[in-house]
This record gives structure tokens, C-alpha cells and sequence, in this order.
């Protein structure tokens, strides 16, 4: 198989992954080839103890021989049982049809401490007592250690209560930001593993950490409470120093350490940090300082059996932003402008006299008049301030450690002397995602929202999939999640990271299956470990992302393993929903959001419709059911499967009853009322046409606008080409009056608003309590964007995308629009233009993957394939007709497809 190479080998989704607790890693690959129509039939994994090993195919520590089976993902490990600390180096053999081999080169991954009881270490606080009541100095921790000089491998394992920085011999440890990350505190606290064998000398050494209050002590909340998961900040680590001759030192956290309060004054999530560099320690994380009058440290009894490796991906540092312009506001204030709204801090460079403080206060736009708006934060400050220790001849360079903001805007205050460009730069931090995703077509302003859509997932996955970045909430709100889920997965490589937040949302989880609001749930805190029963839990749309993620990453990864951690959770929130309803089918029962801020026409213009509670929450009731029926199908669980399908069609049965008339009327006649019947597939099928016609209706009533909340909008566009209303659906997409998608991005957004109207026509606010301009929930239009404008879709029978369906639906005044996705396979893209009356489709399928094109004519004469009949075509296997239009089943490769004499016509 000479044209073919193997590369991309991945263990749960991530290259050469250290520290992990899996103790039966999946192992993933890619093909690649230009022959159309490449398929796996067999693979062989080798697994060695070392490279050498593995290269000379001696004595291999499992070899899983030949398989046969086109799986090329999620293949588990099945090997002896891997020890802590043990890396294993890994290669794959493949065989393609015609028995050809190929083979990859080597990867590699490592365990972490598998059991809890290999924390040797104690968890050490500083030995002063503080006021926890308000932000306190962080705190320096040190100690000295003597490595011996035939060191081969060095690794560390640290955790925090709070967030930490590690440093090492002067050295900062790792790139990863806010460690270690947002958890249930009290059910799951994360550490992380380095590999730091090249920060240690022989001889004398030192280790360094700093400690910040983060979402541990700080204020979080929109109650203004601080201390939610406890009061005293600490840290648990273990260096593991081996030896060339076998020996293992460990040095961990203990009575050894000492401690004193370090340059920086207060951080905080919500609040920001204060530094003053006249309070630095010089050489502190180097050997030999003298640490004498520091203080020691206090031993805190803290849970290590929740302690659990590294999930997700690490919070980074991933793009530098210049200030575009420097303005100047009627106030006075000297403001940068980044030209884009982002998350992160300001890195700054100044030289001044010691004892000047500059302040840097965040905001996401200007009032009318160009001042600094910053009542939509609320209770958060977002202020950093510097405070100089004046060097003569050097500049200063200062960014903030245990803090982010939510920004476009930076007033300046305080700089010795005019502030330039070159003073700053905007540092952009998310989670640690690979871009999969890509979209262009040829409206810019189309183009713009696709922007603003992956602007607002950055700033919104910092570790969590929270509701906004920037004011005093920042939560992992459930609904805004599941909403958003599908257009995430598709521009990001985003299955760790909702691997980590399901296993919160299962951790929070009441007894009774009820799904808290927000995961981490820190509404049901009252108190430092004190919990409330029931108080922020149990909302339909919200509750139902416990089924509706995990059945989205099945489908968009083909992880069923997920599927099959989180079935207990799925079916603990669909029981609870049975609990709630009347009948064991209608729920009306509860507090419920209901289309949480959908358009209530309060200009006048549009009708002020208001879709009814137990409509909304009987038809998530229904839809849950369906989901977990099929996950349980799908793991083999066929008893289950059956009784919940017998129970969403019983609760389908009483929706009709309930909230549908004979004539198609659903409910109180809303958009969302509609959406919801015509995308869960609860109505009858002689009704959905009609249904999907009296909705079509509605939004022309309405000038082609949408009246949906954060609950219909995500489903909206999809019905609507569904069931033939395609040019409805981008008569919306195309609307640039408000409310509309555009509308936003026509005010000059760069990410995704809360409101429809954040800033209205005449330049006024909407109401500051809730107007966030980083709210990536409505930017669940990507999904359609990318399944339906661009034409690439998963066909559920064969999940994460292992059979892709093309079938774009040109339509909107588009002359081009195209797509492209790293699946776990490898690249897909679907990219037509039209060209009078010639419509052309280039489509890439990945090896060992298939798809079904579909093709806007009917007559199969009409179509060519890079000038060649598709009768005729290699990589083509069946053609059939359906209906208007032309159905091809392809193999691998790249495509070239031309449809001669296309009017316009749509997809069925």
C-alpha cells in the first residue's frame, strides 16, 4: 500500500496524552490516501515498554494481533494492567481491500496515580490565618530538594484547593493557565502531570508555587458570595525523580515547605488582580534563598480519593491581540480598542518610577457617547492593577495569573507617559480544542456571524461551557450547553472536554435524577461545603442536556463509552421527568424558563408570543425519552430500550392530545411551539407538512423575523428545510433588522449577544442586568450553517461521521458556500458554487469513511464528475433517484461534481 500512510494516532483524543486514569485507553487513527475508495479491513496494534522495544518488535506488551474490522477509532487497550507512572509507546499495522499493509510510526502515552493512595503527599496550607471574608495576597510556597545526577525521568503531580502556578529552579512549569481548572470541588478535583526532566540539575534545587483564590474561594455567583467550596487555599504534590539505576525520590508536599505572601495583592475570577511589583521576591523559586523568616506550613485534612487525572483539555494561552486603535473618550479615559470581543487579560510592557499604579479596566463596548460601558457587568470589577518596583533601564512586563475578563475595550489609567499599541497585548485563553470546523459562503455578512459564532465558543470554554465571560455569572449553565452543543463539536475537537463537564453534571446530580441549572452547581451553595436540596435544579431544556450531550458527542465521535458512562445520569433526569408529570405524561409541575428570552415584540411591531411552560417541558419530556431509548439500543441494553420508547410515545400521544388541534394548530400558535412539535418528531406524519406550513406562515406574519428564545432558536432554520420551507428559513438567516442573526453582526459584533436587541437601533441598551455581548447560545444557527447552506451531515446509523451524508440546499441569493471538518477519520469538505445554470459540488471523503451524495436533479445524464459520466465514475458505487433529485453512494477521495441545468430546484 505504497500511497498510503497512517498517521494522527491518538489515545482519548489526544496525542501522546501524560498523566492519564484510563485504565483501558482507546486508541485512534487515520488513513491517508489519494486512491479513492481506501477502507481498512484489519488492523494489529503493538504496544511496547520503550521505543526500542516497539522498533525491534521484541517482546511486545500486547499485541493485539490481526483483526479484522474496518474500526479505526475508540479500539480499547486490552493488554496486562499498566502500573502508575508507566509509558507505553504504541504503533498500528492496517490493511486496506486488497491486503495490502501500512504501517505509523510510534506514539506514546503515560499513566498517572491510578489510586489515591499513592498520594504520599499531604495537602499543606500556609500556617497565618486570614480575614476569607474579602481577596487576600497570594501566597508564595518553597522548598529546596538535592537530585542525584543520573536522572532519567522527572514528573510532576499537583492539584490545588484554589488555583496554582508551579515553578521550578526559576523556571515556570508548563504552559496551562487557571490549574488546576473548574470542577465539583467536592466530587471531582483534577490534577495535573509534567514531564519536568529537563528543568532539573544535579545537586540543588528548588520548587515554587503560587496559590490564587479561583472559582475555590473567590466570588462566584450572582449573590455576591464568596468561599463557596471552602476558605483556605492549599497544595498537594509529588515530584517522582527515577533514576538511571532504578531508584525513585519523591518529594512532596509537606511540613518542609515554607511560605509567605507574595506580590500579588488580591486575584479573582470576577474581580481581577492587583500586583505590586515592589513585593517580588527576587531569586524565590531558585536554590539556596533564604527563606528564614517565612512561615511554615499547616497540614489541612482534605479528601485525596476525589483527586482524578486530567479529563479535558488545559486552559492555554492561544492567540496575542495589538490594540487597533487608541481612543480617546469624552470622559477623559484613554481607551485601547482590540477590535474584537475576547477573553483573556492584557500583557503589558512599562517602564516609570516605582509606586506608579496603572489600572486597566475591561469592558465589551462603549456607551453612545464613547465612554467605557461597564454597567452590564454587574457586580464584577475587571480591573487590574500594576503598581511599578521602577527600574532605571528596563522595561516591566506584567500579565495577570489567577483571573480573566470578558473584553474589547481597556481604559488605561495611570501610565507614566502616552500609552502606545506597542505598550499591550490582548492575550486570548481558552481551553486547550483543536479547530476542526471551518465555513465561508459568499455573504460577508453570513461570513462575519460564523465569526462571532467561534468568538463566542472561545470565549465561553474556558474549562467549562459557561453562559458569558465577562460579568458576575461566568456559569456552566445546562440549557445554554445543550443548545449549543452540536455547532461546538463541529468547530472544535470538543469530546474531552464535554467528557470532563458530564462527569460534573453526573458528580451534581440530585438523588432523584433532577439536573442542577449550572454544572459546576454553585447555586445549591449556601455556604462554605454546605448544600441546599433541590434549590436551582430540575428546569425542562436545562436538565435535558444530562441526555441530550452525551448523545450528541455519540454522535458526532462515535463514543459509546461516554455514552455508556453517562446512561445512568440520561436515564436518572428522563425518570425524574416522569416523576414530575401529571398522567406520567404532561409536566406541569415546577419552576421552568420556558423560551427563556424570546422575543416578546416590545417595540410593537411583531406579536408578543409566549410559548406555555408545559408545552415546553412535555415536549423536552418526550424528546429525552426518544434519546435515551436509542442510547439504550445503541448499548445493547434492548429491555430498557423498549419500555422508553413505549413511554415517549405514550407522552408524544398526550402532547397531541394536549396542545394540538385537528387543523395543525400547536399550542398558543408561537414559533417555538412549532419548532419543538415539528423537530422532536412528536406530531403524526400526515400533520408535520401542514404544521411546518402554519409555521412558515407565522414568520411571513411576522416580516421574516424570528420570535424564538435560546429554547426554538437552535431548532428553527432546521424544521423549516426539513419540510420544504428552505427559502423561509434563509429569508431569516438573511434578515438584518432585529431580531434577527444579522442584526447583531450589522451593530458591528464580533461574538454572539445575549439579547437580540443588546444595543438597540438608536443606540440604547437593553436592560444592564442581562445584556452579555458574549453569549454563544443563539450561535446554534453554525449547526444548520454547516448541515444544511454547506451540505455535510452525520448519518446516525453510522456515527462520528464514519458515513457522511452531502447534501447541500443552495438557496438565500448564495452563489458559493463551503465547509470543512477534521473528523476522527480525517478531512471532509463540501464546497458548490453556482454558475448560471451549472451547479458544482467538490466534495472530500476521508479514508475508511463513506457518504451519500445528493444531487439537485433527477435526471442522471445531467451529472458529470470532472468531466466524465457518473455511470462511469471510479469511487461510485450505487445511483439511484429520489425523487427531484440524485442519490450516489462514494468511497473516499476527492470529487468533482457538476449538475448542468440546475433552476433553483431543492432537496427533499
Amino acid at each position: 500500500m505504497p500511497s498510503t500512510t497512517i498517521s494522527n494516532l491518538t489515545c482519548e483524543y489526544h496525542i501522546n496524552p501524560l498523566g492519564i486514569d484510563v485504565l483501558q485507553p482507546r486508541l485512534s487513527w487515520q488513513m491517508q490516501s489519494e486512491q479513492r475508495g481506501m477502507r481498512q479491513t484489519a488492523y494489529q496494534i503493538l504496544v511496547a515498554r520503550s521505543e526500542d522495544s516497539l522498533a525491534n518488535g521484541r517482546t511486545p506488551l500486547w499485541d493485539s494481533g490481526k483483526v479484522e474490522t474496518d474500526q479505526s477509532i475508540h479500539v480499547p487497550y486490552q493488554g496486562p494492567a499498566l502500573a502508575s507512572g508507566q509509558r507505553v509507546y504504541w504503533k498500528v499495522r492496517v490493511w486496506n481491500e486488497a491486503g495490502q499493509p501500512a504501517e505509523s510510526p510510534a506514539a506514546w502515552w503515560e499513566m498517572g496515580l491510578l489510586d489515591h493512595n499513592e498520594w504520599r503527599a499531604d495537602w499543606i496550607a500556609p500556617g497565618w490565618d486570614e480575614d476569607v471574608s474579602q481577596p487576600q495576597p497570594a501566597p508564595l510556597l518553597r522548598r529546596d530538594f538535592t537530585a542525584d545526577g543520573s536522572l532519567v525521568a522527572a514528573r510532576i503531580y499537583a492539584t490545588s484547593l484554589g488555583l496554582y502556578e508551579l515553578r521550578l529552579n526559576g523556571q515556570r512549569v508548563g504552559d496551562a493557565v487557571l490549574t488546576p481548572g473548574w470542577t465539583s470541588y467536592h466530587h471531582r478535583l483534577q490534577y495535573q502531570t509534567y514531564d519536568v526532566t529537563d528543568l532539573i540539575v544535579a545537586g540543588d534545587n528548588a520548587l515554587g508555587a503560587v496559590l490564587g483564590d479561583g472559582w475555590y474561594r473567590g466570588y462566584m455567583g450572582f449573590t455576591g458570595g464568596r468561599n463557596l467550596y471552602g476558605d483556605r487555599l492549599a497544595l498537594l504534590l509529588q515530584l517522582h525523580l527515577t533514576y538511571g539505576d532504578g531508584r525513585v525520590q519523591i518529594i512532596t508536599s509537606d511540613e518542609q515547605w515554607r511560605a509567605t505572601r507574595g506580590p500579588i495583592q488580591m486575584s479573582d475570577i470576577y474581580m481581577g488582580e492587583s500586583y505590586d511589583a515592589r513585593q517580588e521576591k527576587p531569586g524565590w523559586d531558585q536554590a539556596g534563598y533564604d527563606d528564614s523568616d517565612w512561615d511554615g506550613m499547616r497540614q489541612l485534612d482534605h479528601s485525596k480519593e476525589i483527586v482524578v487525572a486530567q479529563v479535558g483539555p488545559f486552559i492555554c494561552r492561544q492567540e496575542a491581540l495589538r490594540p487597533l486603535h487608541i481612543l480617546h473618550s469624552p470622559k477623559g479615559e484613554t481607551i485601547l480598542d482590540f477590535g474584537q470581543n475576547m477573553v483573556g487579560w492584557v500583557k503589558m510592557r512599562v517602564r516609570g518610577p516605582a509606586g506608579t499604579t496603572i489600572t486597566l479596566r475591561h469592558a465589551e463596548v462603549l456607551d453612545q457617547e464613547g465612554n467605557l460601558y461597564t454597567e452590564n457587568l454587574r457586580r464584577a470589577k475587571q480591573i487590574t492593577r500594576y503598581t511599578l518596583k521602577g527600574l532605571a533601564d528596563t522595561d516591566e512586563v506584567f500579565e495577570p495569573h489567577f483571573t480573566f475578563q470578558g473584553f474589547q475595550y481597556v481604559a488605561v489609567e495611570g501610565f507614566p507617559g502616552e500609552p502606545t499599541a506597542d505598550n499591550f497585548i490582548g492575550i486570548v485563553l481558552h481551553s486547550d480544542m483543536p479547530t476542526t470546523g471551518t465555513f465561508e459562503c459568499s455573504h460577508p455578512l453570513i461570513n462575519q456571524l460564523q465569526h462571532n459564532i467561534v468568538w463566542g465558543q472561545k470565549g465561553n470554554f474556558v474549562d467549562v461551557p459557561t453562559d458569558c465571560p465577562q460579568r458576575d455569572e461566568r456559569l456552566g449553565w445546562t440549557g445554554d450547553t445543550q443548545v449549543f452543543i452540536r455547532t461546538a463539536c463541529f468547530n472544535m475537537n470538543a469530546a474531552s472536554f464535554f467528557t470532563k463537564w458530564l462527569r460534573d453534571l453526573s458528580a451534581d446530580q440530585l438523588a432523584n435524577g433532577s439536573v442542577p441549572f449550572v454544572v459546576p452547581d454553585v447555586i445549591a451553595k449556601t455556604g462554605p461545603g454546605e448544600l441546599s436540596t433541590g434549590r436551582g435544579a430540575g428546569a425542562a431544556a436545562w436538565g435535558d442536556a444530562a441526555v441530550i450531550c452525551p448523545w450528541t458527542i455519540y454522535l458526532c465521535y462515535g463514543d459509546t463509552r461516554l455514552l455508556a458512562e453517562q446512561y445512568e445520569s440520561m436515564a436518572g433526569w428522563v425518570n425524574f421527568m416522569h416523576s414530575q408529570a401529571d398522567d406520567d405524561t404532561i409536566w406541569r409541575k415546577g419552576f421552568q424558563f420556558g423560551d427563556w428570552l424570546d422575543y416578546r415584540g416590545q417595540d410593537g411591531r411583531l406579536p408578543a408570543p409566549v410559548t406555555n411552560n408545559e408545552l415546553i417541558a412535555t415536549a423536552f419530556f418526550a424528546y429525552s425519552t426518544d434519546l435515551l431509548a436509542k442510547a439504550a439500543q445503541v448499548l445493547g441494553k434492548t429491555s430498557a430500550a423498549e419500555c422508553y420508547a413505549d413511554l415517549a410515545n405514550k407522552v408524544k400521544a398526550a402532547f397531541n392530545h394536549e396542545f394540538v388541534t385537528p387543523g395543525g394548530r400547536v399550542g398558543p400558535n408561537t414559533q417555538t411551539a412549532y419548532v419543538l412539535a415539528l423537530h422532536f418528531d412528536l406530531l403524526p406524519e400526515p400533520l408535520r407538512h401542514l404544521v411546518a406550513a402554519r409555521l412558515a406562515e407565522e414568520i411571513r406574519k411576522a416580516n421574516y423575523h424570528l420570535t424564538t428564545g435560546f429554547v426554538g432558536t437552535p431548532y428553527l432554520c432546521h424544521v423549516l428545510s426539513r419540510y420544504g420551507q428552505l427559502d423561509v428559513a434563509y429569508a431569516l438567516l438573511n434578515q438584518e433588522e432585529y431580531p434577527s442573526w444579522l442584526y447583531p453582526v450589522k451593530q458591528g459584533a464580533t461574538t454572539i449577544w445575549e439579547r437580540w436587541d443588546g444595543i438597540k437601533p438608536d443606540g440604547r441598551f437593553q436592560e444592564a442586568g442581562m445584556n452579555s455581548f458574549n453569549h454563544y447560545a443563539y450561535g446554534a444557527i453554525g449547526d444548520w450553517l454547516y448541515q444544511v447552506v454547506a451540505g455535510i451531515e452525520i448519518d446516525p446509523e453510522a456515527p462520528g461521521y464514519k458515513r457522511i451524508l452531502i447534501q447541500p440546499q443552495p438557496g438565500g441569493g448564495l452563489t458559493y458556500a463551503k465547509a470543512g471538518f477534521d473528523s476522527l477519520y480525517g478531512r471532509v469538505e463540501s464546497n458548490w458554487k453556482l454558475d448560471n445554470n451549472l451547479f458544482q459540488l467538490d466534495v472530500t471523503i476521508p479514508p475508511n469513511s463513506e457518504a451519500v451524495v445528493r444531487l439537485p436533479t433527477p435526471a442522471i445524464e445531467a451529472i458529470s464528475e470532472q468531466g466524465q459520466p457518473v455511470d462511469q465514475v471510479t469511487g461510485i458505487s450505487e445511483i439511484w433517484q429520489d425523487g427531484e433529485t440524485t442519490v450516489l453512494c462514494i468511497g473516499s477521495g476527492h470529487y468533482r461534481f457538476a449538475v448542468k441545468g440546475w433552476q433553483n430546484a431543492t432537496f427533499k
